[in-house]
């Protein structure tokens, strides 16, 4: 078994912290100043040893890649020329990896947090049992809320047991619903968050590929087979850029999974582990809150202090004091070049702030 770890995503909602010279996985976000990719390499220990986890991300991220999980080999970061997301991320790691077709292949995003770490590792446990069998898998989180931020995952049929765990054939994926219709998926108990971690065989996963998504496959195939890995971290980079200018930008979701669900070919493991995307500031406080972590944190010099705060998250990255004194439900993000100040309630609107900076062509970003 191996994991990719997918760490090319620029995570602006996390703006102005998170930002394409240090993008959201290599953030010191969690708890005792720890990056996602750091806590998500140790994650999958020991059912994955590092020596068997590959990160796939932009090549400008490898030397990053390097500093915060030194734990994995050099030749184990791909560098990919830019992104064109994560169906041609999945489909350059199916065919530039050398390892047997049989072997199972664990996919997951890098910016992910989760609490109950064992609890974790049984259920990708019970998935690569369950995609030994030639299925296509998927965990999906148990739902707190019926939340409209992500997709849904809508199980049929009488459990199958694997590895003392339940799992289901998948019927379809739903979009981010509206609220009306995320109040009945919740109802009806049988569909859970899209987590974005898959679990097959690797063999499955390319074969999948060149069914329903050829016109990505065919083309990085066929320069996996007349290439042969430097073994440097970042590789392949620029090499692939004449393949990738010319692939569809689209998601595994779309390009692999959602065709391969309705022709009966995809099972799901339900999960309740703290996950947590941290897809926003308030995500991330509420995350912190969760695990008992202080909702104040600084990066070298600076300091906070606050008075009589309710239902806050300060990070104080510009190396100067920030006090905050009577707020209730107040982000305060500040950095040498930037600072937000936001409602929690409004957090997922950090992204009209991005988009007004892109449209300014901001060195901000």
């Amino acid at each position: 078994m191996y994991a990719v770890i997918l760490a090319g995503g620029g995570g602006t909602r996390l703006w102005p912290l998170s930002r394409s010279r240090r993008p959201k996985p290599f953030l010191p976000l969690l708890e005792g100043h720890r990056t996602l990719l750091e806590a998500g390499v140790k994650r999958l220990a020991p059912l994955i040893a590092p020596e068997d986890v590959y990160v796939v991300t932009d090549t400008r991220y490898a030397p990053l890649v390097r500093e915060v999980a030194p734990q994995v080999p050099p030749q184990n970061i791909v560098g990919e020329p830019f992104g064109r997301n994560t169906a041609a991320a999945v489909a350059l790691m199916a065919h530039a990896i050398d390892r047997p077709d049989d072997d199972i292949m664990v996919v997951l995003p890098a910016d992910q947090a989760v609490r109950d770490e064992e609890r974790f590792r049984a259920a990708l446990a019970a998935a690569a049992e369950r995609a030994a069998g030639g299925d296509l898998v998927t965990l999906g989180v148990e739902p707190t809320e019926p939340s409209t931020g992500y997709g849904y995952v809508i199980a049929t049929g009488e459990p199958e047991l694997h590895a003392d765990r339940d799992t289901f054939r998948v019927e379809r994926f739903e979009e981010k619903p509206t609220p009306e219709r995320a109040r009945e998926l919740i109802a009806s108990r049988s569909a859970y968050w899209n987590a974005g971690i898959f679990v097959w065989r690797r063999s499955a996963a390319m074969a999948g590929l060149e069914r329903y998504s050829a016109d990505i496959s065919d083309p990085i195939a066929a320069w996996s087979t007349d290439t042969t890995p430097s073994g440097d971290a970042g590789w392949p980079g620029d090499a692939l850029g004449g393949v990738y200018q010319d692939l569809r930008d689209t998601s595994i979701d779309y390009a692999l999974l959602e065709p391969a669900s309705l022709d009966g070919q995809v099972a799901v493991v339900p999960i309740s582990v703290g996950w947590s995307d941290l897809g926003s500031w308030s995500a991330l406080r509420d995350q912190r809150a969760a695990e008992g972590a202080s909702a104040f944190s600084t990066e070298g010099e600076a300091r906070v202090i606050d008075v009589d705060g309710v239902d806050l998250l300060v990070h104080a990255a510009g190396g100067r004091m920030v006090a905050t004194v009577g707020l209730e439900g107040v982000i305060v993000v500040d950095t040498p070049e930037a600072l937000l100040v936001i409602s929690a309630d409004a957090a997922q609107d950090v992204k009209k702030v991005v988009n007004q900076l892109k449209d300014e062509d901001s060195e901000l970003l």
